[in-house]
């Protein structure tokens, strides 16, 4: 039993007629005929039977014809659902956002208000490489001129938030030394950023002090701007401390900033949406991150 004998199976059974079943399957009729008896002598049982000049389908031709044409409509529905899928996944970007996940999402908004058919998933693993975009972090990236059309780099200096009080009044800039007794708000230490401002630390001799830590940025600004304690704040991906009692200190020693890594994959069928988004993405950041 095999596909083409189901199918011819089934276009006889609906037409009961060989001649007229062998031209809308252009195949010829003894062809044909001769695939229904192969059919019927596999299965061992007739499936059709004449009437005058026609056939009919027999009790069992009925079943395996009831059985059949729904899993063959299934079938044929295949390719065209194939397309459909396609369609829409080229529709769908990717992102595994390790890095800059504030910065991403409102480029997303920014993107979608002229680009209302595109559709975003947004997810963070550090192990998943079945992604169009990924954004990732590290102190200094050795930047390859290698396929540079599919990856760039933006710098970005790392502030410290601290209190507006009597202490810091005035105070614009900082030795990072000066705060090794303070208690910090952090990431967690799985984070990429909290590495990095780990070696910040560590480069100038002590251990942070953490007395909250979160695997949510925003819980971490959040804290900060409570003035529940001091913290790292990257100047772009988290954006203007808009409150009246944390202040952002630029940090003299060690100078603190980070790269922040744009890789673009082709992994589609068509990739013209990853792209163009790709593109809008490198635009956007070099205006924020200026």
């Amino acid at each position: 039993m095999d596909f083409m004998q189901i199918k011819y199976f089934l276009e006889v059974a609906d037409s009961q007629h060989v001649t007229k079943s062998a031209k809308k399957l252009h195949v010829a009729q003894p062809a044909l005929t001769k695939s229904i008896h192969r059919f019927e002598a596999e299965l061992g049982v007739p499936l059709f039977t004449h009437k005058g000049r026609n056939i009919i389908l027999t009790e069992y031709g009925r079943f395996l014809r009831d059985k059949f044409a729904p899993v063959m409509q299934e079938l044929e529905a295949i390719p065209e659902q194939l397309k459909t899928k396609i369609a829409l996944e080229n529709e769908t970007i990717h992102l595994n956002v390790l890095a800059a996940s504030t910065l991403i999402t409102e480029a997303i908004i920014e993107y979608k208000t002229t680009h209302p058919n595109i559709n975003f998933q947004v997810f963070q693993n550090t192990k998943d490489e079945l992604y169009d975009i990924g954004v990732t972090t590290r102190m200094f990236y050795n930047f390859s001129e290698e396929n540079a059309e599919n990856k760039f780099v933006c710098t970005e200096k790392i502030y410290l938030a601290v209190p507006n009080n009597e202490k810091y009044q005035g105070v614009s800039s900082i030795d990072l030394t000066e705060v090794k007794n303070e208690g910090f708000i952090s990431l967690f230490g799985s984070r990429q950023l909290r590495y990095i401002c780990d070696k910040f630390c560590e480069n100038v001799g002590f251990e942070p002090k953490i007395i909250f830590e979160s695997d949510s940025p925003a819980a971490v600004r959040n804290m900060i701007a409570a003035n529940i304690g001091i913290g790292f704040w990257p100047e772009h991906t988290w954006g203007k401390l808009e409150v009246d009692n944390v202040q952002l200190l630029e940090i003299l020693n060690p100078r603190c900033h980070r790269d922040i890594l744009f890789t673009c994959n082709h992994n589609k069928s068509d990739n013209s949406n990853v792209e163009e988004f790709f593109a809008f993405l490198r635009s956007y950041t070099g205006s924020r991150m200026k």
